[in-house]
């Protein structure tokens, strides 16, 4: 079955539900294909205290069906589907379910970036209740708490900087000696008295059934265990984007994310990319819902350029 629509929008997360919004309210014939449920990385989140507009904090499911009810109020079709292809070549573009073929005039690339996890038992099950993999979404609910981050990059060092605000103990864990963050946060890093960083070691497990109690460190040199009695582990040794559909179709940089310009549009005429796929300095799911109504914005002028109002 071949089903056409102005515009196909791939991921349910906050960009794509804010694309869906602003093209619905657009007047344009909106399709929303997500493969699991609304939301995205916003839907593992239980408390979100930094999106805007709610006082108290809401949870990440709950503001998922929100943008997905207000998406679907003005006019939006979201069917739970998983795209198998895409083809971005030509006037029209066409995304490929197991069960159907749409065309569409422009297609928005929603599809996120998923963390890369330490693959240890209890870790998915343990995610939410002490596991992440986002300080600046959950650190502030650990306030007063003993945490520890994993990672050495930039990221995981901002993670350290940014717990030891309002966490007593910031234990930093790194496979190596030395740490792949830039000089000016390793300086920050290495003066906080708040931070201790633990080299050359790795989480080896997880406790806790119902939230993590601590976690177990092995020293890679001696092979010595110790366990760590911490409330939150915040993993972070990067992200992978969800990309996979469109490698060797529009530009990537050399991490994998999808180029844009401020417009959100990719090389490729027609063919759009909003959120975490995309690459960018924040990935928020505020930063995300700006980069889908930008990249709605954008489809429309393109639809109407192109094929006329």
């Amino acid at each position: 079955m071949n089903k056409t629509h102005d515009v196909i929008i791939i991921g349910g997360g906050p960009a794509g539900y804010t694309a869906a919004l602003y093209s619905a309210r657009a007047g344009l014939g909106t399709l929303v294909l997500e493969k699991l449920a609304p939301g995205g990385q916003m839907a593992t989140t239980l408390s979100m205290e930094n999106y805007p507009g709610f006082e108290e904090p809401i949870s990440g499911p709950d503001l998922a069906l929100r943008m997905e009810n207000q998406a679907r109020k003005f006019g939006a079709v979201v069917e739970y589907d998983t795209v198998t292809e895409v083809v971005t070549d030509g006037r029209l573009k066409t995304v490929r379910t197991p069960n159907n073929t749409y065309t569409c005039k422009a297609v928005i690339l929603c599809m996120g970036a998923s963390p890369k996890k330490l693959g240890l038992a209890g870790e998915e099950q343990l995610r939410g209740s002490g596991v992440s993999y986002c300080a600046v979404c959950d650190g502030a609910l650990f306030r007063g708490r003993e945490v520890a981050v994993v990672g050495g990059g930039d990221t995981a060092a901002e993670n350290a900087i940014y717990l030891s605000r309002f966490c007593p103990k910031v234990r930093l864990i790194h496979r190596r000696d030395r740490l792949r963050a830039t000089k000016v946060l390793q300086k920050e890093l290495f003066s906080n008295k708040n931070i201790e960083i633990i080299w050359n070691s790795v989480v080896e497990e997880l406790h806790g059934q119902f939230a993590l109690e601590g976690i177990t460190v092995r020293d890679l040199e001696t092979g010595s265990r110790q366990k760590l009695d911490v409330d939150g582990l915040f993993i972070s040794v990067g992200l992978t984007p969800g990309t996979s559909l469109v490698e060797g179709k529009v530009a990537l940089d050399t991490e994998g994310y999808i180029i844009t310009d401020e417009r959100m549009r990719t090389n490729v005429p027609g063919v759009f990319a909003a959120g975490d796929i995309r690459s960018k300095v924040l990935r928020q799911v505020i930063t995300a819902a700006s980069d889908g109504a930008v990249a709605a914005y954008s489809a429309e002028q393109y639809i109407n350029d192109t094929f006329g109002s």
